[in-house]
């Protein structure tokens, strides 16, 4: 008899409805999947034997076909284990036909017929429609729900799911209020600027940088404050949007690294992988394809330390992710493309030993040494940093326990919101949100230049010898700097504070 059973396998971030077909013939005893199974899959077929013997069914000795339509899609992982166990007993008519019509079954079996959970149920969750019904493990119930798609039943046991399709046993289906969810969620402590000694300048910088979404990079000695400053970012970004969470919970859903017990990120992310990395850990890849470090930071933070010390390679592989906001990730058997809009933060010192144009401690490192030192960085890459910041050592006084406290993430954030406020408004209708996306048809459009500020402007690209490129940085920032100063109109004073960071660039010269 033939039984079909619907359920569901990733493809990148998203998941597709797959049909599993299983066909009980006469004949030697076999059991073959096809439909461009992957390796998990294939092994199924033991997981699938064992569950139903040892819950108790009769396991068919008989020559049993299973495809997995369409053919085309390749089928990776355990999740289709519950769906095919079903439709073993729906062709050996234990289970009515219609009980599983209207049914999306996706779940790992255990050889003793427990459901274990599966990786992407958010996605699972989005890709069905209002009138499918969603047998989830029960782990997974609560993530799928957040979807807000289908109905969505939490099972634990071959069995339970069995006696549920027969009508033999309730369940409640999982019901979440997303907003109230997130709402209730959020909160937690963040480590705040108000810890970080002196640094004025480069908190104004990073203010800036929070209010616009732009990318920047520190050079300054050990010890300045460059990692306390990167990781105090997330602490004045806007709070994270239901909308974002979601969309950025899918990536780590599907690569099974959400937090057990918290279906949803209730922050945003900061990742701060270790110069080690290959650039398939941070673009994403792999012969199984898979996201990556700059996936992973989407619609947050990516933290390089010690960006001197990446491979050039891995450093330049970011070229696309800062300019599209996405990674494609391309190989023989198709594409897959992985969001990845965050904010780069790089740090790095000015030289080998750290101490180049230091006061207070002296260099020994050559011009040989510092030139292929600072040569990691391609000028590619520094052109699509749009803050340069010089961090300085702290001096002794700013170290004292009775300095003066500085402004509190919660201040900064206030400022930043209001700004970020002034943005959404005035690219409504662009489908962008902060200055960093502007384009150069938009550019032209809202950041008009009076003749003093062109005049400036030339004058700065001139002597520092910046690209076409930078000069499109510079005008987004002082657009950015306008905004926090609650201004319609970008004036020299805000083109003059924006230039300013870029002069990092000729500090740099030697």
């Amino acid at each position: 008899m033939l039984a079909k059973v619907f359920s569901a396998a990733l493809v990148g971030l998203e998941a597709h409805l797959i049909e599993v077909e299983v066909d009980i013939s006469g004949g030697l005893p076999q059991f073959s999947v096809v439909g461009l199974p992957d390796a998990t899959v294939r092994e199924s077929r033991d997981r699938v034997r064992a569950a139903l013997k040892n819950s108790g069914f009769q396991f068919p000795v008989k020559k049993i076909t299973v495809n997995l339509a369409p053919a085309g899609v390749k089928k990776e992982g355990s999740g289709l284990d519950l769906a095919i166990a079903l439709a073993v007993l729906v062709a050996e008519q234990v289970l009515p036909a219609e009980a599983v019509k209207n049914d999306v079954i996706v779940g790992e079996l255990s050889l003793d017929g427990r459901v274990k959970p599966i990786s992407g149920a958010l996605s699972i969750g989005m890709a069905c429609l209002n009138s499918h019904r969603l047998l989830v493990p029960a782990e997974n119930a609560t993530e799928a729900a957040l979807a807000g798609r289908a109905v969505v039943f939490s099972i634990h046991t071959l069995p339970e799911a069995v006696e549920f399709l027969r009508g033999a046993h309730c369940l409640d289906p999982t019901v979440v209020d997303r907003a109230a969810y997130f709402a209730f969620h959020t909160g937690c402590e963040e480590e705040d600027f108000d810890d970080i000694c002196g640094q004025d300048s480069a908190k104004r910088a990073f203010e800036i940088a929070a209010a616009g979404a732009h990318n920047v990079l520190m050079v300054g000695p050990p010890g300045a404050g460059k990692t306390m400053l990167a990781r105090r970012l997330p602490s004045i970004l806007p709070p994270f949007q239901t909308e974002e969470a979601l969309e950025t919970s899918r990536i780590y859903s599907v690569a099974g690294q959400l937090e057990g017990g918290y279906p949803l990120l209730m922050a945003r992310p900061f990742r701060a992988p270790h110069h080690s990395i290959s650039e398939a850990g941070l673009i994403g890849g792999g012969t199984i394809p898979k996201p990556g470090e700059v996936s992973f930071a989407h619609n947050g933070v990516l933290f390089l330390d010690e960006a001197a010390e990446f491979n050039r390679s891995v450093l330049d592989s970011l070229r696309q992710p800062l300019e599209q906001g996405s990674v494609t990730v391309t190989r023989v058997s198709g594409s897959l493309r992985y969001p990845a809009r965050f904010m780069f933060v790089a740090a790095m010192n000015p030289c080998p030993c750290g101490y180049y144009g230091d006061r207070s401690k002296n260099c020994v490192c050559s011009p040989a040494q510092i030139r292929r030192y600072r040569g990691r960085l391609s000028g590619p890459l520094m052109d699509r940093l749009d803050l340069h910041l010089d961090v300085p050592a702290v001096p002794p006084r700013e170290l004292r326990e009775d300095r003066p406290s500085g402004e509190s993430s919660a201040l900064i954030r206030t400022r930043v919101m209001a700004a970020r406020a002034r943005q959404t408004q005035r690219f409504k209708r662009d489908g962008i949100h902060t200055n960093s996306q502007l384009s150069p048809r938009l550019l032209k459009k809202y950041c008009p230049l009076d003749s003093v500020g062109r005049d400036l402007l030339e004058q700065a690209l001139t002597r520092l010898g910046l690209s076409a490129r930078a000069y499109g940085r510079i005008v987004r920032v002082a657009r950015t700097i306008a905004d926090l100063a609650g201004c319609d109109m970008i004036a020299a004073t805000h083109l003059a504070e924006a230039i300013q960071y870029r002069g990092l660039d000729r500090h740099l010269e030697f």
